[in-house]
């Protein structure tokens, strides 16, 4: 009973302190590495699905990135990031790409040969 005055009391002490406390500062993500090495890397987290360099293994049922033209991988990537386009994982991972990194990764992939 006595523990539960003094923390009681406590709180009612500290919680206009604490009430005053300016807000933490939204956090600080790292800016996308956009040099060749950087979007090559970006690049790289596609091969799992869509092969190395954007090539999917014959007979994959997931499509071949490299080759498409400009513009299809970022409207592609908005339609997964607003959930109008039907997939499994990729609205989970298009929303991890900065609009900026899309553009990237849409030149990247449109300058490389399909087989």
């Amino acid at each position: 009973m006595i523990v539960r005055a003094a923390v009681a009391a406590t709180l009612a002490v500290a919680a206009p302190a604490l009430a005053q406390q300016p807000a933490s500062p939204p956090p600080q993500f790292a800016s996308p590495n956009l040099t060749p090495a950087g979007v090559r890397a970006l690049a790289a987290t596609c091969a799992p699905c869509h092969g190395t360099e954007g090539r999917a293994a014959p007979g994959s049922t997931t499509g071949s990135l490299a080759g498409r033209p400009r513009g299809e991988i970022i409207q592609a990537m908005g339609l997964f990031k607003e959930g109008r386009k039907p997939a499994t994982v990729m609205q989970q991972i298009a929303r991890g790409f900065t609009d900026a990194e899309i553009e990237a990764l849409d030149d990247y992939f449109s300058r490389r040969q399909a087989r």
